[in-house]
């Protein structure tokens, strides 16, 4: 028999709910964002050997790398009005199948032409997972654990890439190279692409045993099944939560995107403004940097590939566990104090890379990155510890935040919108990388340093608290 648990939301009275099943289907939701891990992380491993092969020039490596990117911002621009149009459910289905044509296309890619084809495609349904996971999750989610659950998306996420980052090294280890052949004549950087298949068959199987969002259901005018689901999930005062959500819901009409501007029409709503800048500052502190090239940039300072893939592991279960961490104090501080305490350890941790890549650079090398002894580990323990304040706040916490802070009228959109800022953003840091790192990765990580101090500035002035307030409570 299923549990239940009795809570008091700050904005409301107790609420009793059958964990279970909440949790089952917010586990489900969340492994949209297992693969969107595993697709944006996969390629870490095959980068040097895929473009050696093809002898692609470093900024045609980098748009290898982040082309996903453009299929993540048009999908997830899309993936708020087509889900308000067939539900969230089939949107689910549909980036399934997209994570695996794209992991099949990749691992059989001729060249740099038809894998960045295969890449936008696989981004298509990375951008609509990033959407569609966070909304289905707080809009099944109770109040007073709607923190805990929408950060199991962060949680998926970061296994993805640990996921992908093991496997990675295990095909590697197997064939003596990612470079070196494996199976059937195919060399191991291939493989890495094709086992995406498995989880992305998973996902699509598991998305046909959930029911459709309840605030969905009721904006179709289908308010016997929005009750059938909310009776799965919660014990009593189901007829109330219905007339809440018709309350704040328009029935009949599909969003668009003339519902996030301001009456003038000339600009944005300003909440869709800070869900924007929460985006861009989340990959402007350069996380993604550590997961798409982490292999390549301790390679460049002096490990071999085999020590470099060990330790993007070792940070991928760092952030792991910092990610349980995260998910175990969003409901207790609250989203916005956990940004600041994130935003301050980031901006100290990055400007310690700052230092190393610059005043710690052995002068007697000229031809690659060395570190003079002590900054190599300086820059080591750094990069962890930048891991660590962005797992535990602005991974989860900007994710949270985005599921959550918008209102019924609009979350699909506004989400939307938001999430292809994120991955436009994305886009420009992991594309402009290898070119700033020819510069200097002390210039890099500078930028990467000023936006984390911005960030933390930001969130002070214009962020408010969500934690406990009901999705139909949202301004």
């Amino acid at each position: 028999m299923s549990s239940t648990q009795s809570a008091s939301p700050q904005s409301g009275s107790a609420e009793s709910f059958v964990v279970s099943r909440v949790v089952q289907l917010a586990v489900v939701a969340a492994l949209g964002g297992f693969l969107f891990g595993f697709d944006t992380a996969v390629i870490n491993g095959a980068v040097d050997a895929m473009t050696t092969e093809w002898a692609t020039p470093s900024l045609l490596t980098g748009f290898i790398v982040s082309s996903a990117l453009l299929g993540c911002m048009a999908g997830a621009a899309l993936a708020g009005r087509v889900s308000a149009r067939i539900g969230r459910v089939r949107v689910m289905l549909l980036a399934a199948v997209l994570f695996t044509l794209s992991s099949v296309g990749s691992a059989l890619a001729f060249g740099p032409t038809d894998m960045i084809i295969w890449r936008v495609i696989g981004g298509l349904g990375v951008g609509a997972a990033s959407v569609i996971a966070p909304a289905y999750i707080a809009e099944i989610s109770p109040a007073s654990v709607r923190g805990r659950l929408g950060s199991l998306q962060q949680l998926a996420i970061v296994l993805g890439i640990f996921a992908a980052l093991m496997s990675d090294a295990a095909l590697a280890g197997m064939a003596g190279g990612a470079a070196e052949e494996l199976w059937f004549g195919l060399p191991a950087w291939r493989w890495m692409f094709m086992t995406e298949v498995v989880p992305a068959v998973v996902y699509g199987v598991l998305a046909l045993t959930i029911p459709e969002s309840p605030r969905y259901l009721v904006q179709q005018g289908r308010e016997e099944e929005a009750t059938r689901v909310l009776s799965e999930i919660f014990v009593d005062g189901v007829a109330v939560r219905v007339q809440e959500i018709r309350r704040t819901v328009v029935a009949d009409r599909t969003p668009s995107f003339r519902d996030i501007v301001t009456p003038s029409g000339k600009n944005l709503l300003p909440i869709v403004w800070v869900g924007i800048v929460l985006s861009v500052f989340q990959q402007f502190v350069g996380i993604n940097v550590i997961f798409y090239y982490s292999t390549t940039l301790w390679r460049s300072v002096g490990f071999t590939e085999s020590d470099a893939l060990t330790i993007t592991v070792i940070t991928s279960v760092t952030n792991i566990v910092v990610t349980v961490l995260a998910i175990a104090l969003i409901d207790r501080i609250g989203r916005r104090k956990l940004l600041t305490i994130g935003s301050a350890g980031m901006t100290v941790s990055l400007g310690l890379m700052t230092a190393a890549f610059s005043i710690g650079r052995d002068p007697a090398v000229v031809d690659t990155v060395a570190l003079l002894a002590g900054w190599d580990i300086t820059a080591l323990i750094s990069a962890n510890a930048f891991v660590v304040f962005f797992g535990m706040s602005w991974g989860p916490g900007v994710w949270v935040l985005l599921g959550e802070m918008f209102n019924n009228r609009i979350r699909a959109i506004a989400l939307g919108v938001a999430a292809a800022a994120q991955w436009l953003a994305n886009f420009l840091i992991s594309t402009t990388f290898p070119a700033m790192a020819e510069v200097g990765l002390w210039f890099a990580y500078g930028f990467y340093t000023l936006a984390a101090f911005a960030s933390f500035l930001f969130v002070l002035k214009f962020v408010q608290e969500t934690n406990g307030v009901e999705l139909e409570d949202m301004r």
